[in-house]
Formats: C-alpha cells, structure tokens, sequence
C-alpha cells in the first residue's frame, strides 16, 4: 500500500531508541538515525516539509500509550510512522517485565483507535519491530518477538496502514554481510542499519511514486 505525501505534509516518527537516535539530546532534532536520512531524501522534493521525530530510547508501547495525546495527536501530524515493540519483548529478558501480546495487543490498538479518532484523514505506517540475535540466548527472544511482529503487519491491514518489513530487509541484508554491521548489539543499528530502515521505509511508503526508494545507499553515505 503506498500512500501521498504532499509538501503540506506533517509527518511524525515515533517510537523508542531506533527513531530517537541522538534526538533526545536536542529534542527539536531529528537525531542522527534514519528519520534524518528519510527527511534529507523528501524534502530534496519537498523542501516544506515537516518532520517530527518524537522517538525515546527505552520505551515501549506502555510508555507510547502514556504520552500519546502529548507527542501525537497534539501535534496534529497528517502522517504518523510508528516503530515500537523490540523494548516490549527485551524487558522480559532482561527486568522479568513481560509485555505479552495480550498487552501489546491492547496498547497498539489503543494509540491506533486514538489516532484515528482524533486526527482526521491522517494516514498510518506501521514499521515492523526486528531482531538480528548476537547470541543463542537473545535468539529465545524470537518465541516472544515473533507473535508481536505477525500483530504489527495484521494491524497494518485492518487499518489501511502502509507495513515496513523490517525484519524481512534485515535478515536479507544480513544474508551477504556481517549482521554486526548492521545491528551493533542485534536491537540497535548502525549507521548501515539506519541507511537499510531509510531505503525500507521509502519503498513500502512511496509504492510506484517518484520519490520511492530505488536506488543504491549512496545519497544517504554521503548525509
């Protein structure tokens, strides 16, 4: 599914550390992670464009739930881009915290119900939450991931939002080169990672538009 982007557009990422990338530290910032890569490609077409990026490192979609009338429907954005869900998995490995799909379920579907009621005619891209495991235990993290992601590209459809298949982007990457190059701890990308988000996004988001993704990593090497 692709959807318009027009250069009236307000587009808001949010999410958790992946979006955040640097932004917290200047919170007007974009950071330094694939939201400033995807920004520097649309507005070469769109100079006026606006772009949010309200991702937090640590969150989950507990925490997205708490601040989403803050940082989203206050900012009235016409095009929210939402990646959330690896945190959700990784504080029952680490903090005995489990978000099980029941909850996560419940929060996505909340901030989405929210979303929809409060922001008119807004459109939604859903990105798929990934895993690149480092370890044989962080690979366990799979059984508690895998159900998160299929709820993610299942909400997609039932609400006509644009999917980015991230895991899929990843593990092909990944195929023909080192995933350390790619994820530095198997959750938080690198700079190749992020290029990989930012092609991904552009292509699932822009369809057959001019402005899909279809070339190679070298404008965004060169950010």
């Amino acid at each position: 599914m692709a959807l318009s982007i027009t250069p009236s557009s307000h587009i808001l990422f949010i999410g958790d550390s992946i979006t955040d990338c640097g932004r917290s530290v200047n919170p007007d910032s974009l950071g330094n992670g694939y939201v400033a890569k995807v920004a520097g490609r649309l507005k070469q077409l769109y100079p006026k464009l606006r772009i949010t990026n309200r991702g937090i490192s640590g969150n989950t979609s507990v925490d997205l739930v708490a601040r989403w009338k803050k940082d989203c429907l206050d900012l009235k954005p016409s095009v929210v881009s939402i990646l959330i869900g690896i945190n959700d998995t990784w504080r029952r490995y680490d903090q005995g915290s489990a978000i099980d799909i029941t909850a996560f379920e419940e929060n996505y579907r909340s901030i989405l119900d929210r979303t929809v009621a409060g922001l008119k005619r807004v459109s939604l891209i859903l990105c798929e939450p990934f895993l690149l495991p480092f370890t044989d235990e962080q690979k366990l993290w799979h059984f508690d991931l895998d159900p998160k992601r299929r709820l993610v590209r299942g909400l997609a459809d039932e609400y006509g939002a644009v999917f980015v298949p991230l895991q899929e982007a990843f593990q092909k990457t990944a195929a023909t080169r080192s995933a350390a190059d790619l994820a530095e701890d198997g959750v938080h990308p690198t700079k190749a990672g992020h290029i990989l988000i930012a092609e991904t996004w552009l292509k699932a988001v822009g369809g057959e538009t001019e402005w899909a993704w279809t070339g190679n990593s070298s404008f965004f090497l060169e950010m």
